[in-house]
């Protein structure tokens, strides 16, 4: 018969049972879950969505804003709170953005010591987040100018028209080109061409509205996007393009002037036909200007 020694000791420490305590494995399978689930998106609005429900575990918030140099969002309803507690986040000391919490109620020691290993998790998605917008951006834009290129005005053309169409509103087209550009290069040299190109972006940019969008096509030939449009909207940027135009010490310099062609879109256009309307008024207002110069 085997005898079976009981020895009690409240002094030792180890637990073999801790090795398998279900509060720490309910804590690393939450952690895993809220990983995988910030790899299914590279958008930084879905990513605050999928973290703030984690988050919302342990704090109490109204609302979830990330915002760094390039870009921001905010999870979906938030909305101001009676404080704010901003957190930065980094990857190797490198400032990659700041994450704030709209508070309904202060957060306990324990929880921000819990949010901040929650946001060892969020970081590196947020990252890539960041990097794939910025490479979508760059795919997106003209690189002597900022503004939008072509690819992006195709895309936005046709957002504008389905929104116009929608909600049974009015959008804009103008199309230019810069009268003598070529003439211009030939001459001074393509150094000159490009800030002149760049001087003129800066132009349309701040005769238009924040609503409105700019764009490059490539050589001197621009367009703009006016939703929400009007005759009279269409009016202003043409004369505050001409007044931008001629309070320009640059362009001013090499008396840069500019054709534009507008129109509104029909209820049976499609991108094409309405480009091209647009197009060929530039080109009619092209021919008169011309005509008119040579006559001076």
């Amino acid at each position: 018969m085997q005898t079976l020694n009981v020895v009690e000791s409240a002094n030792v420490e180890f637990n073999a049972f801790k090795l398998f305590d279900i509060r720490d494995h309910e804590d690393n399978y939450r952690k895993l879950a809220l990983t995988e689930q910030l790899q299914t998106s590279l958008e930084l609005k879905t990513l605050l969505n999928i973290f703030a429900m984690e988050a919302s575990k342990f704090v109490n918030f109204s609302g979830l804003y990330f915002k760094q140099e390039s870009m921001s969002a905010a999870a979906r309803g938030s909305k101001p709170g009676k404080s704010e507690r901003s957190f930065e986040l980094k990857i190797n000391n490198e400032y990659i953005g700041t994450l704030t919490y709209a508070l309904n109620a202060p957060i306990s020691l324990t929880n921000r010591r819990i949010l901040q290993e929650l946001h060892q998790l969020l970081i590196h998605p947020i990252n890539n987040a960041i990097k794939y917008q910025n490479a979508i951006k760059l795919a997106m834009q003209d690189g002597l100018t900022g503004l939008g290129n072509r690819r992006y005005f195709d895309e936005q053309l046709h957002r504008a028209m389905h929104h116009a169409n929608r909600q049974r509103t009015k959008v804009g087209l103008m199309v230019c080109d810069l009268n003598k550009f070529k003439q211009i290069n030939d001459t001074f040299g393509h150094d000159i061409g490009d800030e002149i190109l760049v001087n003129f972006a800066k132009a349309l940019t701040h005769s238009v509205r924040d609503s409105d969008s700019s764009f490059r096509f490539g050589g001197d030939e621009f367009a703009i996007i006016v939703e929400d449009a009007s005759e009279q909207s269409l009016i202003i940027i043409e004369e505050r393009i001409k007044s931008a135009l001629s309070n320009n010490s640059l362009l001013a310099k090499y008396q840069v002037a500019c054709a534009l062609g507008y129109t509104f879109m029909s209820r049976d256009d499609d991108a094409s036909s309405f480009f091209k309307r647009a197009d060929n008024l530039l080109y009619r207002h092209k021919i008169i200007s011309n005509k008119k110069l040579s006559l001076i």
